[in-house]
């Protein structure tokens, strides 16, 4: 999004890493674009951070030498909280009774990423991009991790594929 938006520091590394990888732009909708996004992302927030500490001590400066938000749980509330992490959309929801945690619920990025179909019959993103995937050697399928992988690196230490004709299963791990 920061790419396409025209972030001027996301769109130049962006624009070098399909020039030094030799592939266009419709690169960054594959197993490789995914991967290529968290390495930028990381380079995109490391020379962020120089500026952000800047920003922190000159906040200290200014006299505001809080760097935080006193909190006290109340006796009663619900909340929900919404954000995107490397893998995906996470989101938190709270219920507090009595002052204490009555409910809490979460669901992480692997839900959204590896979810089966919705109710609408909607593939999930995993399952719709291993549709058509060539797969160069069917006993070690290697594509399908490397695409697992680019949603979720915390997933594919083990693919399970069962070929159709003759209900042989492969299984491919990384140690």
């Amino acid at each position: 999004m920061a790419y396409t938006s025209g972030q001027k520091d996301v769109k130049a590394l962006v624009d070098h890493v399909l020039k030094t990888l030799g592939v266009g732009k419709e690169a960054l909708f594959s197993t490789l674009g995914r991967t290529a996004a968290r390495g930028i992302e990381t380079v995109v927030v490391g020379n962020a951070m120089g500026g952000w500490i800047e920003k922190l001590k000159s906040n200290i400066a200014s006299g505001n030498k809080k760097t935080y938000q006193p909190w006290t749980m109340p006796d009663k509330g619900r909340g929900y909280g919404l954000n995107d992490v490397p893998r995906g959309a996470l989101g938190h929801w709270i219920e507090i009774d009595g002052g204490k945690i009555k409910n809490y619920q979460y669901v992480v990025p692997s839900t959204w990423n590896l979810g089966p179909s919705d109710g609408k019959n909607q593939k999930g993103p995993v399952e719709t991009s291993l549709i058509g995937t060539p797969i160069a050697d069917p006993e070690k399928p290697l594509e399908v991790l490397r695409t697992v992988h680019s949603y979720d690196p915390c997933i594919a230490c083990a693919v399970h594929v069962t070929d159709l004709h003759n209900n042989s299963t492969y299984k491919v791990s990384v140690i």
